[in-house]
């Protein structure tokens, strides 16, 4: 009997303390520091659970996560539910004191519903189905699936979504893992199309948006249409691009129809996601509207091995990790959260995913707990509660090691829940002087068309944020939604496909602009513009970009600006300008040719800067937007949240924390040792 015939076994509402308990929303809390962690009763014996909800409560965390892999467990045949051990667990956390964080299971579905539909498992770019056996295998678009995630959703939100210990819902589990967002089944072949129809109405029109013309690729239905793989040569770039947009609307359909399901049946309950580090797989913006809390997984040391950095610095930072990628994604999921952030998963200690998993700097777990508060996290949760003794993870620390041994982790967690009571409540991360724009469908189109083949906009981007972030100036993320109110300058480092309505709105704040390479350079049917890029940007600059290139990594430009030699590489551009030049190209080829250009309003960068001439413009671009700024700090890192000022040090030197010569630290000191932070209240400035 296939699940959708049967009936539910037991649709009744668990409520432990009987009717629905008051639910303070998370949007209202906020100013201070909580604390979690990841849990799953069902992997240890139920004597444990009331030991371990004990010892969780006296290490000072307020919130456990459960449930985001528990299906098999729920409902361990179809339409055979299971409900005991749950209904015992979260009874046994919350009589604890515990706030429950409740995951919808649809990131493991079980092998029973494999089984029955096995159309609902996704198929890689070669066309090979990615069988059952570990997590996330499910296509987005399988149309089986989303009733069965909404069925099994519906299940968890009728029986607990009034349930006094239940606070909050996290819905599915780090989309985008293991590049599950694009498969290219017959299922994602037939919703692309109908995708397609919706977008364009006529073929007339996608022939004109692709290019068709070009190699004889005219197409006479929609229905004609394929999926961009396995293809003898590269597709029409618009033909990727929209692929790309198709896939990002799929995930956030799949996830509305699970947020939707759970304010009908779990009101007052904030929703979430756990999104992850450096992904740019679908829209983070817009899948940020349907929830209410923005959560995301903070591995640092697998973000330095798979990250920007060069060998030798990956070698210097081998146990702090990158001093800027944990702090760019607490400010994007700022953003998208449009200002409630959580950890959801923190690193503990050694993982076991990465290329390399080497031990992060005793120390760190309260590191990166401070700095997730400093740039406006309101709770961290650690992964996970205890290390596995089996399966995948048996190598991923936990705060306990397999035999319930206080583990490194665990004594840091501890030194956090005693500092926090020095600091004062209500302290709220303010408006940053900077946005910086993330647009995700300008990062579509560099993937679609990259020209060549180490160009990276997710590591352009975050070294254009480390030169901010060196000159110690906090930095807000935006869309070409946001709104500009408030911001003195806009950073741009790839606004591709630039949005004429957000020019002209940028054009009319008073808010001065620094575009990076290629802004402007499509439109959005990824054309190249009439009267040649920057496009949309002429509103702004009186430039256009004649020529372009990608440069191999063995070949470097010189560029003088201010009267300094500097470096740059990887692309290149001849412009045409009547703006001032404020930097030309210094070389054999095209010598004196500019390479950024500007005026009162706006600047443009005609190369990818590196290293010093990076860290000169934003210096420069700072100062003329009127942003004050600090000497380099080198390793040292500055934030500020309210009246509170912090001081990371991701060095191997002590550093000075730059405070005024009476500070009163609250925690730490001036000199801040490597692997440790200082905070304090500098009075009498903004907060």
């Amino acid at each position: 009997m296939k699940p959708e015939c049967l009936m539910m076994k037991d649709e009744m509402m668990y409520e432990p303390n009987g009717p629905m308990a008051a639910i303070t929303p998370a949007r209202q809390e906020g100013g201070r520091l909580s604390l979690g962690v990841c849990y799953y009763p069902e992997q240890w014996p139920r004597a444990l659970w009331q030991e371990d909800a004990r010892r969780m409560v006296e290490l000072g965390l307020e919130w456990v996560r459960i449930g985001e892999f528990a299906w098999s467990h729920i409902e361990r045949a179809p339409g055979v539910f299971t409900w005991e051990w749950m209904d015992e667990a979260i009874d046994v956390l919350g009589r604890a004191g515990l706030k429950v964080i409740l995951g919808t299971p649809t990131a493991a579905p079980p092998k029973w519903l494999i089984d029955l539909y096995p159309d609902i498992l996704p198929v890689d770019a070669e066309g090979r189905v990615r069988k059952f056996g570990a997590r996330r295998h499910y296509c987005f678009s399988s149309r089986r699936y989303l009733q069965e995630a909404a069925r099994i959703t519906e299940a968890m939100a009728k029986r607990y979504g009034r349930n006094g210990h239940v606070h909050a819902w996290q819905i599915d589990n780090e989309y985008g893992d293991h590049d599950t967002v694009h498969s290219y089944s017959q299922e994602a072949l037939l919703a692309f199309r109908l995708w397609l129809k919706d977008r364009y109405a006529s073929v007339d029109a996608l022939n004109r948006a692709w290019g068709t013309a070009f190699w004889s690729m005219h197409y006479n239905h929609f229905d004609e249409v394929e999926l961009p793989n396995n293809l003898v040569e590269e597709p029409s770039p618009t033909h990727l691009l929209d692929y790309y947009r198709f896939s990002s609307d799929q995930v956030r359909a799949f996830n509305r129809v699970q947020a939707d399901i759970l304010r009908a049946h779990a009101p007052g309950r904030p929703i979430t996601h756990n999104f992850m580090s450096q992904n740019t797989d679908f829209d983070h913006h817009a899948l940020g509207e349907d929830i209410d809390i923005a959560s995301w997984d903070v591995y640092p040391m697998g973000g330095l091995l798979n990250g920007r950095l060069c060998e030798a610095d990956k070698a210097r930072y081998l146990r702090h990790g990158d001093p800027d990628q944990v702090a760019f994604n607490h400010d994007l999921y700022r953003a998208v959260g449009r200002g409630r952030v959580w950890v959801m998963e923190q690193q503990p200690g050694p993982v076991n995913w990465a290329s390399h998993n080497q031990s992060p700097a005793d120390g760190m777990v309260r590191f990166w707990t401070w700095l997730a508060y400093a740039h406006g996290v309101d709770m961290v949760a650690y992964f996970r509660w205890r290390q596995a003794p089996f399966a995948q993870e048996q190598f991923h620390a936990g705060l306990l090691l397999p035999n319930s041994e206080e583990d490194q982790g665990f004594h840091e967690v501890k030194t956090v829940a005693d500092e926090r009571r020095r600091l004062p409540e209500g302290e709220r991360r303010g408006k940053a002087p900077v946005a910086f724009v993330l647009d995700y469908q300008s990062r579509f189109a560099t993937r679609a068309l990259p020209q060549g083949k180490s160009y990276n906009a997710s590591a352009i981007a975050l070294d254009w944020y480390s030169a901010l972030s060196r000159l110690g100036v906090d930095v807000d993320f935006i869309g070409q939604h946001s709104d500009l109110d408030g911001y003195k300058l806009v950073v741009a480092p790839d606004l591709v496909i630039a949005d004429p309505g957000f020019i002209e709105r940028l054009k009319a704040a008073p808010a001065k602009a620094l575009f990076g390479p290629r802004s402007g350079s499509k439109t959005e049917d990824m054309h190249i513009p009439a009267d040649l890029p920057p496009g949309p940007l002429s509103a702004l600059l009186d430039v256009r970009v004649t020529r372009v290139e990608s440069l191999p990594p063995f070949h470097t430009e010189t560029v003088l600006y201010g009267n300094e030699s500097h470096v740059a590489g990887g692309w290149r551009e001849t412009i045409r300008t009547a703006e001032t030049v404020l930097a030309t190209f210094d070389g054999a080829y095209r010598n004196g040719s500019p390479a950024i250009i500007g005026n009162a309003r706006a600047r443009y960068v005609a190369t990818l800067p590196k290293g010093d001439l990076l860290l000169k413009l934003m210096e420069d671009s700072l100062t003329w937007a009127g942003v004050e700024t600090l000497p380099d700090l080198g390793d040292l890192r500055i934030a500020r949240r309210g009246r509170l000022r912090f001081a990371f040090n991701f060095g191997m030197a002590a550093a000075e924390a730059p405070a005024p010569a009476e500070t009163a630290f609250l925690v730490g000191s001036r000199m801040v040792a490597p692997a440790d932070l200082s905070i304090w209240i500098e009075e009498g400035r903004p907060a």
